[in-house]
């Protein structure tokens, strides 16, 4: 915190240096108190002085904490000519803070004069007060708890004296104890120290903002004393002392020097160097004595031991653990249990080859570390040393015997000797077989195996087991000794692996003989079909085709089928399935189309897996010709319903009638004067244009197919030859009068009053203008030719532009009249687009 509040000061004296030397005197900062309490008001006051050559009347005081700007509360010019501003922080939430005055300088703000504000809290009181005696310094070192930072510089005192009774009075001070700067501890050197008589002692902190102190302790430095750790040493052999026993260890130890006048009591604890064992502690170990025989300990085991010491029957502190011991505990003879089971094979009449195996059990917890193992043989007629069969490190041996031999003796040894022996005595089959022998597979790595236990009840089983057929030749088999003759089944689950066929077998044990093996097969866990049946096509229709396969045989190890699964897809990608029973072996597909391809195949599944077979690709019979007229007939008649049926709805309903061709009125029944305004032979009747707006539309327009030519009835009865049609006719029918207005609703006639009494003739595409034709009406137009006719009535009549007529003259080739007859009223409205005369129609 000193450095903190240096380093701004610093930096405020940097920034006045910067200062122009016109501003260098006029500026100063007041604060109320330099050092508040966190959280406190602080006020400050800027004085410019009147000699400031840069002071006006407008000058205005700016005041900023750190780097954000700050209110002040009043500005005022005293009587001296001096300005003054007042500013106050009613809560002051940082440690630590720069506040400065400024004054405008141009188009800057220019710093006059800077203070450091600082806040924080009293000290708080010092705990946890302790003082120990080192002998190695010579000092009494005390240290203590400083507690939470009260973000001030706070100066520790450590104060003691000497006094007689319980401290409660004070004989001599001793001086002043000051730590180093953030250090709470300090030492009392041995010239002002007592070692036998009574000290007060307490810690002082003060800051700034008040003073604190710890409670008093009162302590006889020499009640306080810690000694140092002693040295600890592996005690080596010696003639005087025997070996040490297996699991012990024999150490000794020095202690310090200085406090080889002091009564001290010791501590051991010890730790497994491997591992992560707690520590176990030995409890005080004699004073005198520096060697101690540590037992009971893991044999072939290193371990790490620590020792410390204190005062013994007086007050003292205990030392600090000493560097750590490693020892190795001497090894012990193994103690197990050798289970053996052995394989024999005559060689020939006199030899015999055994295959002998085992297993250890240990007794004990620390049944002692197995380096070997001995396999020997002693012949009945020999005494002395049994000549040695075998000196392996693994759990199996290959010897021969002469085939007289019995038994043989195995041990367990390691550098602290040897096991117990353990006979092995070759057991002739002669006992009662097993009951039923079976397995289930619990789960991929395990067999459970059981059997009905036999009469009399075996001492023991046998259990072997590895791989079955087809395993290579020679592969190791596992096994296991069961010792209770009463169970009637074990789980099996070393050495067990998924998806592989195991051969088990079991041998019961009796006293003195065994039971014949017996032998088994099992899977932990069956495999999925290797493949699917072959899937064959048997028979096949329009809409149907079967289908058939043979079941597959069961494999060993194999999970059995439990159902089929048929699916087929047709030419659109169209997906169906179905669900067959194991016991299945054909199906029919129904409801196909005929003459359509279909992809088939069938999947086989198990408990353990699904296998899918051989695709199948069919395809359905067409449909015969018979058939096939037979559904087009059917199809016509269907369509033929339809029509007569939609036909009677027509006719029969009034409001249907006609709805497909307009109703044409008989001009031999109508009149002419209310078709069109009476006009006078002396005017000249004019086409009017398409283009004139009053000209009605064409209101419909019957296209007519093209006939055949027939007499008209109006034709006289001499006439050898019917009128001559093109090949294309054209009938425009123009209904309503062209003087009455559109908007006027026009009568409808009924069917029998529909009569065609012009057409006009001519080809769509062809050059030659149309002419119509008067032959076709039922009855006459207008009661026949007059030799006068109107000059709306036929067109031959009309005058020329001179005055003088100029009749038409009829093809003599044809007995009707094609010639333009313009002046036919129901005409004047048609005209060919793009002509303007007589031509156009």
């Amino acid at each position: 915190m000193a450095g903190l509040g240096a380093w701004n000061l610093a930096r405020a004296a940097l920034i006045i240096l910067l200062l122009p030397r016109s501003l260098e005197q006029c500026g100063h900062i007041s604060l109320s108190a330099p050092i508040v309490r966190l959280g406190d008001p602080i006020t400050a006051s800027c004085i410019i002085s009147q000699n400031c050559s840069h002071l006006d009347s407008e000058s205005h005081i700016v005041w900023k904490l750190e780097a954000e700007l700050q209110p002040g509360e009043r500005q005022q010019y005293l009587p001296n000519g001096t300005l003054q501003s007042t500013i106050t922080l009613p809560h002051l939430n940082r440690s630590r803070a720069l506040l400065s005055c400024c004054l405008h300088w141009g188009n800057s703000l220019q710093i006059l004069d800077q203070a450091e504000l600082q806040a924080g809290y009293p000290p708080a009181t010092p705990h946890n007060l302790s003082c120990l005696m080192n002998l190695t310094t010579n000092s009494l070192t005390c240290q203590w708890e400083p507690g939470p930072n009260n973000h001030l510089s706070t100066n520790f005192t450590l104060k003691s004296f000497r006094s007689r009774g319980n401290c409660q009075s004070q004989e001599d001070s001793i001086p002043d104890c000051v730590p180093e700067d953030g250090q709470s501890h300090c030492s009392i050197p041995r010239k002002h120290l007592q070692l036998y008589q009574n000290m007060g002692i307490w810690v002082q902190a003060k800051n700034a903002l008040g003073t604190s102190v710890s409670p008093k302790l009162c302590l006889v430095p020499m009640d306080v004393v810690k000694l140092e750790p002693p040295t600890l040493w592996a005690l080596g052999p010696s003639p005087e002392l025997a070996p040490p026993q297996p699991g012990c260890l024999r150490l000794r130890w020095e202690t310090w020097k200085p406090s080889l006048h002091i009564d001290q009591k010791c501590e051991l604890r010890h730790q497994p160097r491997l591992g992560e064992a707690s520590w176990d502690l030995v409890g005080a170990l004699p004073s005198r004595t520096l060697q101690y025989e540590l037992c009971r300990l893991r044999p072939s085991t290193a371990y790490a031991l620590q020792m410390r010491c204190t005062r013994w029957r007086l007050p003292g502190h205990w030392s600090n653990w000493s560097p750590s011991l490693e020892l190795t505990t001497t090894q012990r003879a193994p103690t197990v249990r050798l289970d053996t089971w052995w394989q024999q094979r005559q060689l020939d009449p006199r030899t015999v080859d055994v295959q002998l195996f085992w297993q250890p059990v240990p007794l004990e917890e620390d049944s002692g570390q197995i380096q070997g193992y001995l396999v020997s043989w002693r012949p009945s007629d020999q005494a002395g040393a049994d000549p040695m069969l075998c000196n392996t490190t693994e759990l199996n041996c290959t010897f021969q015997l002469p085939s007289e031999a019995r038994e043989v003796i195995l041990e367990a040894y390691n550098t602290a000797g040897t096991s117990h022996p353990t006979p092995v005595v070759f057991l002739e089959s002669g006992g009662p077989p097993l009951g039923r022998l079976h397995t289930v597979a619990r789960d991929p790595h395990s067999l459970w195996v059981g059997w009905e236990p036999p009469s009399p009840q075996p001492r023991g089983y046998v259990i072997e087991w590895g791989l079955g057929s087809p395993s290579p030749s020679g592969s190791p088999k596992t096994w296991r000794m069961e010792h209770n003759g009463s169970i009637a089944g074990t789980l099996l689950q070393e050495n067990i692996r998924p998806f592989q066929l195991y051969e088990i077998t079991v041998t019961p044990l009796y006293q003195d003989t065994k039971g014949p093996s017996q032998h088994i097969y099992a899977y932990s866990q069956e495999m999925a079909p290797s493949h699917g049946p072959e899937l064959h096509l048997r028979h096949i229709g329009k809409t149907w085709a079967q289908l058939e396969w043979v079941p597959e045989a069961p494999e060993l190890g194999k999970s059995p089928l439990t159902h089929y699964t048929i699916f087929w897809t047709n030419a659109q990608d169209r997906s169906f399935s179905t669900v067959l029973s194991a016991s299945s072996h054909s199906f029919v597909l129904r409801g196909l189309e005929p003459s359509s391809l279909y992809h088939v195949h069938l999947m086989a599944a198990s408990q353990a897996w699904a296998t899918n077979s051989t695709s199948l690709t069919l395809m359905t019979l067409a449909l015969e010709e018979s058939e096939l007229h037979i559904l087009l007939g059917l199809f016509g008649l269907l369509v033929l319903l339809i029509c007569f049926c939609g036909a009677a709805q027509l006719c029969c309903r009034p409001s249907r009638k006609n709805p497909l061709w307009p109703s044409v009125p008989d001009p031999a029944r109508s009149s002419l004067g209310s078709w069109v305004p009476a006009i006078t032979t002396e005017n000249t009747f004019q086409l009017p244009s398409l283009r004139d707006s009053s000209m009605p539309p064409i209101t419909k327009i019957t296209v007519l197919e093209e006939e055949e030519k027939k007499p008209g009835p109006w034709e006289s009865n001499d006439s050898s030859e019917t009128c001559g049609l093109p090949s294309l006719v054209q009938a425009y029918v123009l209904q309503g009068d062209p003087r009455v207005p559109r908007t006027q609703p026009q009568p409808q006639s009924g069917p029998s009053d529909q009569v065609l009494y012009v057409q006009v003739l001519g080809s769509p595409t062809g050059p030659r203008p149309g002419h119509y034709l008067r032959c076709d009406s039922t009855q006459p137009l207008l009661g026949g030719l007059t030799p006068s006719p109107k000059s709306y009535e036929n067109l031959w009549f009309q005058t020329s532009p001179l005055g003088t007529p100029e009749p038409l003259v009829p093809n003599p080739e044809d007995d009707c009249i094609f010639e333009p007859l313009l002046d036919f009223p129901l005409l004047q409205g048609l005209r060919v687009s793009g002509v303007e005369g007589p031509g156009g129609f």
